[in-house]
C-alpha cells in the first residue's frame, strides 16, 4: 500500500519525540540564581555551616528562596541576580578560607525531571554576564629559565666528571662553556653528551680559549614552549577552581594565547590578581659561614647568592635549592598556635618530603630561608615602540632556625593575613610555568546578559512566526504539516543541546535562527515535487509517494554540504564560531529527521487507505 509506514517506524518517531520533549522541558522552568558553597582545608559543609549561612543572610536582610545540602555541598537559591551578588560578597568575606562560594545557576525543574538527568542548557558569557580575558604567555621567559637550569646542570655534570672549566655563561639562546685546553673541552663534550643527548654541542676557539656551545634543537624549543602553555592552562584552571567560579572556560587560542571566560563573575580586580600572579617559593639554607658585608661589596662567595629580606636587610643564601613550589601538594592559611601570627601550612609530595627531611636532618640548628619569587610584566618604550618586559622579583619572606627534622607538613610565618590567604591559594593551584599578561578584557553585566537572552528569544520567535505564516499561506494543509515539523525541530534542537549540556551563546542562537529558516527547505522541495507530479496527471497518492522519493537525494546533497561547512567551522573556529557550528550541525540533523520522517508520518496517517481526488497543497 502506498504512503504507509510499518508500525516500528511510528513507534521510533514517537519515542524520539517524547524523549525530546522530556529533555527540552527543563528549559521552560529555567534556572535560579544561586550560590554553591563547598569546603576547602578544614571546613565542613554540615548543619552548623547551614545555620551560619542562614544567620549571615538574614542578619544582612538578604532574602533567599531556600538552602539545601547535597553531595556537592550547600546550595543557596535566590529570586534574582541582585540578591545573589549581595549574598556572594557577604559569604565570601564572612565564611573564611575554609569555604568557597561559587555563583551559579541552579536548575529550577522539578525533581522528577532532574532525576532523569534532564537539565537546562548552560548559558554562555554573553547570555548570563561575566568576565572575558585574552592572555598571552611569555614563552621567552621560559626559555631564559630553561637555559639557566641548563647552566646549573652543566656545572653539576662537569664537577661530577671532575672536568675543570673556566666559566659557564648564557649567551644568545645557548649555554657557552669556556675551557683552558682542548683536552678539557673534549672531556666535557663526552660527559655532557652522555647525560644530555638532546643538546647540540659545537666546538669553537676564540682568543686562545676553547669553547663548547650547547643549544637546544628547534623541535625541543617548540616542545618546551608548548609544554609551558599547557602547564599554564592547567594552573589557571586550578586557580579558577580555587576562586569558586562555576562552569569556567579556559582554552588555548593560537600558539601562545589563552582565553578565559568566567560566567557570573563581576569582580575583575580579584580575578586578575589571582590568575595573572606568577608566584612560587624556593627553600634555601642561609650561608652563615661567610660575611654578608663582604658579599655587599661585590665579593659573593662561590655557591652563594645575595638576597634582601622584606625589611631591606641583606642576607646570604646558598645557591642550591632544597625544594621549590612544585613539590607543594596543598597549602592552607591559618595562624601560628604559639605566636598567633598569620601562617601558611604547607604539605609536600613524597619526593619533596624526602628531600626536606634529608636536608633538615643534617642542618638542625641552622637557619633556613623561604624565597618568594614573582614575575611582574612591565611596559617600556624603545625607539617609540611599546614593549612588555618581564621583571623577576625575589624576596626573602621568612627566615627560621631548623629546630627538628621537617618532612611532609610544616608552616611558613612572617606574612600579613591577606598575603597568607593569597599565597596559600597560589600554592594550592600551582605555579605558572611562564608569566602571562592580559591583552584583552571584557566585562558583561547580568542585565546585559538578560537583554541578550530577550533579544535572542525574540529573534527566534519572530523568525518562526514569519516562516509558519508563509508555509500555511503557500502550501495550505501541507504547510500546516511542515509547521508541526518546524516546531518539533526546535524542540529537538533544545533537547539535544540540553542532553549534551552544551553552552548556549549568542552565536548559538544565531545558528538556531538560521536553522529555523533552513528547516522548511526540505519541505519546500518535497511539496514542489508533489505539485509537479500532480500537474503531470498522477494520482494524489502516487504524487505524494513520488514527491518524497524524488526529493530525497536533493535534500541529502544540500544538507550534507552545509553539514560539512559546519564541521569545518567547528574544527578550525574558536569559541563563538564553535557555538554557531554546534547548533547549526544539530539543527541540520534534526531538520532532516522532522522534514523527511516526521512530515511523512503525519501525511501517511492522514491519507493512507483513502481515495483522494485532490490535495490541499
Amino acid at each position: 500500500m502506498l504512503n504507509q509506514y510499518p508500525l516500528w517506524k511510528y513507534l521510533l518517531i514517537l519515542l524520539i519525540l517524547v524523549t525530546g520533549l522530556v529533555y527540552a522541558l527543563p528549559n521552560v522552568y529555567g534556572t535560579d540564581p544561586s550560590i554553591q558553597i563547598s569546603a576547602t582545608g578544614e571546613g565542613q559543609v554540615d548543619s552548623a555551616a547551614h545555620h551560619r549561612v542562614r544567620e549571615l543572610l538574614e542578619g544582612n536582610d538578604i532574602p533567599y528562596s531556600r538552602i539545601t545540602l547535597d553531595e556537592q555541598g550547600m546550595l543557596v537559591r535566590f529570586a534574582d541576580v541582585d540578591e545573589q551578588l549581595k549574598a556572594n560578597d557577604i559569604l565570601r568575606s564572612e565564611m573564611g578560607d575554609d569555604y568557597v562560594a561559587a555563583m551559579n545557576l541552579a536548575p529550577a525543574a522539578p525533581s522528577w525531571l532532574t532525576g532523569l538527568g534532564a537539565l537546562p542548557m548552560y548559558l554562555g558569557l554573553d547570555l548570563r554576564g561575566g568576565l572575558h580575558f585574552l592572555m598571552e604567555v611569555d614563552t621567552d621567559t621560559v626559555m631564559e629559565q630553561t637555559y639557566e637550569d641548563m647552566s646549573n646542570e652543566m656545572r653539576t655534570i662537569l664537577r661530577e666528571a671532575k672536568v675543570r672549566y673556566r666559566s659557564v655563561t648564557q649567551k644568545d639562546g645557548a649555554v657557552e662553556l669556556r675551557f683552558s685546553s682542548d683536552e678539557e673541552r673534549e672531556a666535557a663534550d663526552t660527559a655532557i653528551s652522555a647525560e644530555r643527548r638532546d643538546l647540540q654541542l659545537i666546538e669553537q676557539e676564540r682568543n686562545g680559549a676553547y669553547y663548547l656551545v650547547a643549544s637546544l634543537a628547534d623541535s625541543a624549543i617548540t616542545e618546551i614552549k608548548k609544554a609551558a602553555v599547557k602547564q599554564n592552562i592547567t594552573t589557571l584552571r586550578n586557580r579558577i577552581n580555587e576562586l569558586g567560579v562555576a562552569e569556567p572556560i579556559v582554552q588555548r587560542q593560537g600558539e601562545e594565547r589563552v582565553v578565559i571566560q568566567l560566567p557570573g563573575v563581576q569582580d575583575s580586580a580579584q580575578v586578575k590578581t589571582v590568575i595573572s600572579a606568577t608566584a612560587t617559593l624556593e627553600f634555601r639554607l642561609v650561608d652563615v659561614e661567610n660575611d654578608v658585608r663582604e658579599a655587599q661589596r661585590g665579593r659573593v662567595p662561590f655557591g652563594s647568592r645575595l638576597y634582601e629580606e622584606r625589611n631591606g636587610d641583606p642576607i646570604l643564601l646558598k645557591k642550591r635549592v632544597i625544594i621549590t613550589g612544585e613539590r607543594i601538594t596543598n597549602a592552607t592559611a591559618g595562624f601560628d598556635e604559639e605566636s598567633g601570627s598569620p601562617a601558611v601550612f604547607v604539605n609536600l609530595d613524597g619526593a619533596g618530603a624526602s628531600r626536606m627531611a634529608s636536608v633538615t636532618k643534617k642542618n638542625i640548628g641552622q637557619p633556613m630561608a623561604v624565597v618568594f619569587i614573582e614575575y611582574k610584566p612591565e611596559i617600556t618604550h624603545e625607539d617609540g615602540e611599546e614593549k612588555v618586559v618581564t621583571r623577576k622579583v625575589e624576596e626573602v619572606i621568612n627566615v627560621a632556625t631548623i629546630r627538628g627534622v621537617l618532612s611532609k607538613r610544616f608552616q611558613i610565618t612572617g606574612l600579613e593575613p591577606n598575603e597568607s590567604s593569597e599565597l596559600a591559594l597560589l600554592l594550592r593551584a600551582g605555579a605558572l610555568a611562564a608569566p602571562i599578561r592580559i591583552i584583552e578584557e571584557r566585562t558583561i553585566g547580568p542585565s546585559m546578559g538578560q537583554d541578550n537572552i530577550n533579544q535572542g528569544t525574540s529573534s527566534v520567535l519572530i523568525g518562526m512566526i514569519l516562516v509558519l505564516a508563509f508555509m500555511a499561506f503557500w502550501y495550505r494543509g501541507f504547510g500546516l504539516v511542515a509547521n508541526v515539523a518546524l516546531v518539533t525541530n526546535l524542540v529537538l534542537i533544545v533537547a539535544v543541546l540540553s542532553m549534551l549540556q552544551a553552552t548556549l551563546t549568542l552565536p548559538g542562537i544565531a545558528g538556531i535562527v538560521l536553522t529555523v529558516g533552513m528547516a522548511v527547505d526540505a519541505n519546500v522541495l518535497i511539496f514542489e515535487r508533489i505539485r509537479e507530479e500532480l500537474q503531470n496527471g498522477n494520482s494524489p497518492q502516487a504524487s505524494i509517494s513520488s514527491g518524497y522519493a524524488k526529493a530525497l537525494s536533493t535534500i541529502a546533497d544540500a544538507n550534507i554540504t552545509t553539514l560539512i561547512a559546519a564541521v569545518v567551522l567547528f574544527v578550525f573556529g574558536t569559541g563563538p564560531i564553535k557555538g554557531f557550528a554546534i547548533t547549526l550541525s544539530i539543527g541540520i540533523i534534526t531538520s532532516m529527521f522532522t522534514a523527511i520522517m516526521g512530515t511523512r508520518a503525519i501525511v501517511n496517517l492522514a491519507v493512507a487507505g483513502k481515495k483522494l481526488r485532490k490535495l490541499s497543497i
